[in-house]
């Protein structure tokens, strides 16, 4: 998200305070969910395609990935311009340079969304490989360029192997049956209809076989691992033309891409969210901006709504929430009451310009974007009650533009890691922070280090 930001180091914290008591609880009654009206259609379009597409798992997609990135080797990691040259003592990775800047000055692709294999299975393995996905959504041209890059390519997913560095990227679409009767997909939009922007899918998160994808003015698109389908293996699939999506002259396109993941479902809110309301105090039906998972006790998956500066203008009201929504282990879908998804637990953010949220151990951990700023990650203090304000509890350096949070905890049952990407050209980079550091004096003013004067 592109963000312009209040000025973080001239906060008024004593202020802060006062509207923590000020503000108020938000209502569970805004956060229900139900299933998309056409779920039952968008797996039978996905059952038609796998009769005529060949599939390819998630180990084999890593195998054969076509592009390299790059494991940091320094404390100023493999891009400094991410951190501003702030030391960076946990693992982090940079994209290949098509990636990572602009293409003939263009900035055609923004990271968004993570997820790992951590989220995946308790294990942490999917077949031998502990991937990492990042969502990325086709941001359009200031002006048209006359290229593929004008055509509105939805959202992508990209499978990163930590231990290779080697990534692939898989188009996200949507299913349907065109006028002749054939199944077909186009890119995924805000609204599935040609004319529409790209689905911003600022969060994502991997749980079983599924993979929950934050449709912000809606709930979440759903995909299945089970379903990826490789068209450069079709005997009709067309991997060379950028241009063209879908079924079109008894070929498969894919705007260039080898695999396409079509979606199988979604989950919508009971009431439609109105836009008019959105960051302010009765905002309704939620917002979904970013989405992580907390497997603390029972699973749950945590949405949250991502409130600029200067809509909230130093108001917590109007700063955003998050929710917590609880999930069936055993089938890897969402737990109901009477076939509605009901959060269970939902607080007012601490502080606006929020841009990604994950729960651990009743504690939560906020990205804040700044601009062209260094950003921030807040722990709050811990929250015992299923609807309140969270508290911020310390303040650390993140990476310029983070975007979504991810834990990944240790087998042993240490607190492990945040990750996050940062979405800027020129100033991206993949990386983590250990909780168990985020304290220590020796990481003060490093990236995840604590910034004493904030607190």
């Amino acid at each position: 998200m592109s963000i312009q930001s209040i000025n973080i180091d001239n906060y008024n914290y004593d202020q802060l305070d006062i509207n923590y008591r000020k503000c108020n609880i938000p209502n569970l009654d805004d956060f229900q969910l139900r299933p998309a009206t056409n779920q039952a259609e968008l797996l039978d379009r996905v059952e038609k395609l796998d009769k005529i597409l060949p599939k390819l798992g998630v180990k084999n997609i890593l195998e054969q990935a076509n592009r390299q990135g790059t494991k940091s080797t320094i404390l100023q990691t493999c891009n400094p311009n991410a951190t501003l040259k702030r030391n960076l003592t946990n693992p982090s990775y940079c994209f290949n340079p098509s990636d990572s800047g602009t293409i003939n000055g263009n900035v055609e692709w923004m990271p968004q969304g993570v997820t790992t294999v951590a989220d995946a299975r308790t294990s942490q393995i999917w077949n031998t490989k502990q991937p990492i996905l990042i969502t990325w959504y086709d941001k359009k041209p200031s002006k048209l360029t006359n290229t593929d890059a004008d055509k509105i390519k939805g959202a992508r997913i990209t499978f990163f192997d930590p231990e290779t560095s080697k990534y692939q990227h898989v188009l996200l679409v949507y299913p349907y049956i065109n006028n002749n009767d054939n199944i077909t997909y186009m890119s995924l939009r805000t609204t599935q209809k040609d004319g529409y922007d790209s689905l911003h899918a600022g969060g994502i998160v991997w749980y079983d076989n599924y993979l929950y994808v934050a449709d912000t003015a809606r709930g979440f698109r759903v995909f299945d691992m089970r379903f990826i389908f490789d068209l450069n293996k079709a005997t009709n699939g067309d991997t060379n033309d950028k241009n063209l999506i879908g079924f079109q002259n008894g070929k498969y396109f894919g705007h260039g891409y080898r695999y396409i993941m079509p979606q199988i479902g979604a989950w919508s809110s009971i009431i439609p969210r109105d836009s008019n309301k959105t960051c302010t105090i009765n905002a309704g039906s939620a917002t979904f901006s970013f989405v992580a998972l907390d497997r603390t006790g029972s699973d749950h998956l945590i949405s949250g709504e991502f409130c600029g500066d200067k809509i909230a203008g130093g108001n917590i009201d109007k700063s955003g929430r998050v929710a917590r929504w609880p999930l069936d282990q055993t089938t890897g879908q969402p737990k109901l009451i009477d076939g509605i998804w009901k959060a269970n637990a939902a607080y007012r953010l601490p502080i606006s310009n929020i841009q990604g949220a994950v729960s651990f151990e009743n504690k939560f951990y906020l990205s804040r974007s700044q601009g062209a700023k260094n950003g921030f990650l807040y722990r709050t203090k811990s929250m015992n009650s299923s609807t309140g304000i969270l508290e911020i509890e310390s303040t650390h350096y993140a990476a310029v533009g983070p975007e979504d949070l991810s834990h990944w905890p240790k087998l042993d049952g240490n607190s492990g890691d945040l990750w996050t990407v940062s979405e800027h050209a020129g100033k991206r980079l993949l990386y983590s922070c250990n909780i168990n550091k985020l304290n220590n004096r020796e990481e003060i003013g490093n990236i995840c280090g604590e910034k004493l004067d904030l607190v």
